[in-house]
């Protein structure tokens, strides 16, 4: 039991915490506390998103997350201030009034500034000066009329040989006070911020080497850092820590010199005035701007990785929900020309029947052997639809399979394959298909992608996708947290089919985990399918616990309680059962009957515990219960013409898709190696600050080429429509 300075201590420090999050996010001061109070008893983003509106305010799982970051910023700023309160006390230093002040300050800057004074250095120049007794001299000179000169002739003895010397060595201390000051350090924060200019510049001789011609945009390149965009710092950044490129910053040195000397020298008529401005030039010079514009450039990196970042969030989520072919019979390619095209066929459940390789194209041309090959297997195997990847041979082997006349309808798709061949020599496509080789493993990963995006692309590193920008640039642990978040968000969004998701796929179902998805795996197996949402109590290891936080999110297909495929939570399965008998009718009746659902009175079912935007999800899910969020897979054709850069010409109009997204511009395929960029200035006619707003990956466009650089391999395009 809690004594109760230790009970004052914990509701101290959580309504400060509170207090620290509603200034960051501005979001509903009862939403954060019950959001917090939520987290702290292990429920996560996705289940109080989703399960815990009323309690929230229908808080989302943005808003969430917010509130899940602010918190673990304000502990990491906590446990910082302890061991600042810490350290100063074990020094003796510790006033009340220092400590009020440190327990006041609400970010990480204010707290090293006021820590600065007291913080363990390196031998400094100041300190050899007060070593040599010269901190009376310093402290006189600030606060006297005397003549210093006079001042520091009592001070010349053994340790000191002359009166510049001392002299110096005051100006050395007094320098170090100016620094210490957390006014003149917040000033300089503020004005760096607001108007310093960044300048980058090319090293050396590096800039004849062919790897540094990346960067000559930026060999002679300067504008103001605070308005300098995410992706050129990020750039910028790059070629600094490649050794091509250098960066500073720089601001009007002379103003701040004087505005510092003006705050600084209390007595303007002081006979030591010249000393002390040149104590305060060298404190900037020396001490202050280096310092301060190093920290200045971290924020400026913290800003662009923070945008990055988003905006690699924002494509890996449109990825992940992107459009699934369902449950078809797929034949997947993998093609290439001299070690010629892998081909797989796949169940509708995307097991593996059948492979072998054909050789349609040079230096080869086995094409009628392939034709054949390709025909039978279709038949062998009732292929519904063709998966293409879009890497080397696509466009070849894509007018090759459209040459065949198949017996029955296949739709033929072109399928994005960055980061099959990551997948293919991964343990998990290892632990898959022991007995096939990466070739084989990345033929079906297409397939699977047609059929289902959001399952196959889980198992695969998401910097490995390549819908980011700089990804390997940024704040790796920021990142790592920020995907993993959208890949929970997508799973969870879209539900999984307990009976056949993947150890991989489940893992990140609510609650769930890589030791309870294998568990559950391992159950399925030696059990045989789950039967009802219930059953999962009997896996090892997964207890009530992460049965509230998972059910939800898992399906059972053909479940004799129809809610076992619906995103209705258990909890809530007697308040259906209520109002189906209050309707007359059985549960099984109910669902998915929409005339009889649209007629339920919500509003007789409120009460302390129910609201209405819980009722609200329920009777959309009973109207269709199971419905997949995602669109189904369109078939797409590239302009047949159209086969190198060299075939591009200005003003043509191309048909394209969107495969990649950044802050100035998307990426657009239109069926060649070289990808065209449609800058934001060119998305529409009108101003666009969020080209997500406009745009979203795989989204299929109409293009205009505006410009053709073969040298350079780049293409600039036009939004001219939009085809879905």
């Amino acid at each position: 039991m809690l004594c109760v300075d230790e009970l004052l201590t914990r509701i101290f420090v959580r309504m400060t915490a509170l207090a620290y999050i509603f200034e960051k996010t501005q979001l509903p001061e009862k939403g954060i506390q019950a959001v917090v109070q939520l987290l702290a008893d292990g429920n996560t983003i996705p289940f109080i998103a989703r399960y815990r509106k009323e309690v929230t305010g229908s808080l989302d799982e943005v808003a969430i997350q917010q509130i899940e970051i602010n918190l673990k910023d304000f502990e990491a700023l906590e446990k910082r201030r302890s061991t600042i309160l810490q350290t100063i006390d074990e020094q003796g230093k510790l006033t009340e009034e220092l400590k009020r002040i440190i327990e006041k300050a609400m970010d990480l800057s204010s707290l090293e500034d006021l820590y600065l004074p007291y913080k363990p250095k390196r031998r400094t120049k100041a300190e050899m000066a007060r070593e040599k007794g010269l901190e009376s001299l310093a402290k006189q000179i600030m606060v006297t009329h005397a003549n210093p000169i006079e001042l520091a002739k009592s001070y010349v003895k053994k340790d000191v040989s002359s009166i510049k010397e001392a002299i110096q060595g005051a100006q050395d201390i007094i320098a170090e006070w100016v620094s210490e000051r957390t006014d003149f350090r917040n000033h300089l924060r503020k004005v760096l911020w607001r108007s310093a200019r960044l300048e980058s510049k090319v090293i050396g001789t590096k800039s004849k080497e062919d790897k540094a011609q990346v960067y000559r945009d930026y060999f002679d390149w300067e504008e103001s850092l605070s308005r300098c965009p995410s992706h050129r710092f990020l750039a910028i950044y790059r070629g600094v820590n490649e050794g091509f490129l250098r960066i500073k910053l720089s601001i009007d040195d002379e103003a701040i010199y004087k505005e510092f000397c003006f705050r600084f020298i209390k007595n303007k008529n002081s006979p030591a005035k010249s000393i002390i401005e040149e104590a305060v030039i060298d404190a900037y010079k020396r001490l202050l701007f280096p310092s301060l514009s190093n920290e200045a450039l971290q924020k400026a990196k913290e800003k662009a990785d923070e945008d990055a970042i988003k905006v690699f969030a924002a494509n890996l989520k449109q990825l992940l929900l992107g459009s699934p072919l369902g449950e078809k019979r797929i034949l997947a390619i993998d093609p290439g020309f001299r070690t010629g095209c892998k081909v797989v066929c796949l169940d509708a459940q995307g097991k593996l029947l059948h492979n072998e390789t054909i050789f349609p194209h040079a230096p080869q041309r086995k094409t009628k052997e392939a034709i054949k090959k390709i025909n039978t297997l279709t038949q062998a195997y009732k292929t519904e639809a063709i998966a293409i990847g879009n890497g080397t041979a696509s466009r070849e082997t894509e007018q090759f399979i459209r040459r065949i006349r198949f017996t029955q309808p296949v739709e033929v798709y072109v399928v994005n394959e960055a980061g099959a061949s990551i997948y293919s020599a991964s343990s998990i496509a290892r632990k898959e298909f022991p007995n096939y080789d990466a070739t084989v493993r990345g033929a079906v990963s297409i397939g699977r992608r047609l059929a289902d995006p959001l399952a196959e692309l889980v198992k695969i590193d998401p910097k490995s996708i390549g819908v980011g920008q700089y990804q390997h640039d940024v704040n790796q642990t920021r990142l790592q947290e920020s995907l993993d978040q959208v890949v929970s968000h997508c799973v969870n969004a879209v539900g999984v089919n307990l009976n056949t998701a993947s150890p991989w796929l489940l893992q990140y179902v609510s609650g769930i985990g890589e030791g309870l998805a294998a568990n559950i795996v391992k159950f399925r197996e030696e059990n045989g399918a789950f039967k009802t949402r219930e059953e999962l109590l009997q896996v090892p290891r997964l207890g009530q616990k992460a049965f509230e936080q998972s059910a939800g999110f898992l399906r059972i297909r053909q479940a004799s309680n129809p809610l076992d495929n619906s995103s209705v939570h258990p909890e809530r399965y007697p308040l259906v059962h209520r109002i189906a008998k209050d309707m007359g009718v059985s549960v099984a009746e109910l669902v998915g009957n929409s005339q009889l659902v649209n007629k339920i009175p919500l509003n007789d079912y409120v009460d302390e515990e129910i609201g209405m935007p819980t009722l609200k999800d329920i009777q959309k899910e009973l109207e269709k219960p199971g419905l997949d969020i995602r669109t189904k897979a369109q078939m797409f054709t590239f302009h047949q013409d159209i086969r190198s850069i060299e075939d591009v010409e200005k003003g043509q109009l191309l048909p394209g898709i969107v495969n990649n997204i950044t802050n100035f511009g998307c990426f657009v395929d239109i069926g060649i190696k070289e990808s065209g960029l449609i800058h934001i200035s060119n998305i529409a006619d009108e101003f666009v600050s969020d080209i997500h707003e406009h745009v979203v990956l795989h989204q299929q466009l109409i293009v205009e080429v505006l410009e053709v650089d073969i040298d350079r391999k780049r293409i600039q395009l036009k939004l001219h429509k939009k085809m879905s």
